[in-house]
């Protein structure tokens, strides 16, 4: 079994977006926090219940379309039970999206009722977005807001400066850039994100990766392997990291010059297939005991 990881990476502007996010926190009445249902625990920026403190929170975690149901719904018992109201959805599909706004205005009813009571009927609600790169927060703003309001790319960074969006029924949001932490402490968190493409594929040695989330799979997800790369189940289980990279790479008809199995190549289409979903539904954290 190949060693974890060692990820870091924390480009300048990631630091001035935690000053920014702290300072116009004054301006929101609720903090939206978006995670990836696939690693909800790694996904959370560990800085976040810091910088948020007692404002309203909302979590949800996004791509659960991707995620295996049931070990979602685990997880949003798990932050309710920690007074953290949380929902599912899939930015991608539009799937639970409509809720979200209902679930703001639930979050929010006795802040509503005051200003009511002050004669302050129909106050926008002022929401902020956060979350780390890449965990569908300019597609969540697109959805909510019916344009292209946001930019949406499959990488890393595209959101750099702060900006507020108007929705329907009096909602106004502020998206802030992506936040990545400086150092990942657990070597684990730090991989799974470069997993998902939290962290930019071009700082990372891309075979050690792949071979990496191979081994992340194997133990719970060697069936969805064996049928998506056409293998023997007990082989995939005995075979070296390597080994089976190459074998999927043959599987998959990826060979260079002199009948060599072009690992890179299969190693970017494995990252490729477990981000978008096409490996099925995958969940790699389970609920901490």
């Amino acid at each position: 079994m190949s060693e974890t990881m060692s990820v870091q990476w924390f480009p300048g502007h990631m630091a001035k977006t935690r000053r920014i996010m702290a300072s116009n926190l004054k301006l929101v009445d609720i903090v939206v926090e978006l995670c990836d249902a696939r690693i909800p625990q790694s996904s959370r920026n560990p800085e976040i219940d810091k910088i948020v403190g007692k404002k309203p929170r909302l979590m949800l975690l996004n791509k659960a379309d991707c995620a295996d149901a049931a070990a979602t719904e685990q997880w949003l018992t798990y932050y309710r039970k920690k007074g953290i109201p949380a929902m599912a959805c899939d930015c991608r599909s539009g799937r639970g999206v409509k809720n979200l706004l209902p679930a703001v205005r639930e979050v929010l009813a006795e802040k509503i009722a005051a200003w009511n009571e002050k004669g302050m009927v129909g106050r926008p609600i002022r929401m902020m977005i956060v979350g780390i790169p890449n965990v569908g927060k300019s597609s969540l703003i697109n959805r909510l807001s019916g344009t292209r309001s946001a930019k949406v790319e499959g990488r890393p960074g595209v959101t750099r400066g702060k900006q507020w969006v108007s929705l329907e029924d009096g909602v106004e949001l502020l998206d802030m850039p992506g936040v990545l932490w400086p150092k990942f402490e657990d070597k684990v968190a730090g991989e799974r994100l470069a997993f998902i493409g939290s962290v930019k594929d071009q700082i990372l040695d891309i075979e050690y990766l792949a071979m990496r989330l191979l081994d992340t799979l194997r133990p719970t997800y060697t069936a969805a392997l064996a049928e998506r790369y056409k293998l023997d189940a007990e082989a995939i289980a005995e075979m070296e990291s390597y080994e089976l990279l190459e074998r999927i790479a043959r599987k998959r008809g990826m060979l260079i010059s002199g009948g060599e199995a072009n690992t890179e190549r299969a190693a970017i289409m494995l990252l490729d297939e477990f981000r978008s979903g096409a490996m099925g539904r995958i969940t790699l954290e389970r609920i901490p005991q």
